[in-house]
């Protein structure tokens, strides 16, 4: 647990959750796929498993998607009653 000073419990806590967590970097001290795939909660090889993807491509995709926590979160927030009709029609319904 040291190996991720002030974040180990962190880690710890998402770890059984989900899996045990992937190096950080790659061999180049490189930020790895594998390690945002895991921080977003996603099954491994969800996009690191993708054929013909390039570390690149990789970390852009990942980049560019989405938590499902955060997400379901969002749409129970916005599914609270009232809420999406005070948002978007000033409140009438």
């Amino acid at each position: 647990m040291t190996r991720w000073g002030p974040y180990a419990s962190a880690v710890a806590r998402w770890e059984r959750v989900t899996r045990p967590a992937p190096d950080p970097v790659d061999g180049n001290g490189r930020l790895a796929p594998e390690f945002v795939e895991w921080i977003m909660g996603l099954d491994s090889g969800h996009v690191t498993g993708v054929p013909g993807l390039s570390r690149s491509a990789q970390l852009t995709a990942l980049g560019n998607g989405v938590v499902r926590q955060q997400a379901a979160a969002a749409m129970q927030l916005l599914d609270a009653p009232g809420l999406l009709a005070a948002a978007c029609c000033g409140g009438r319904r």
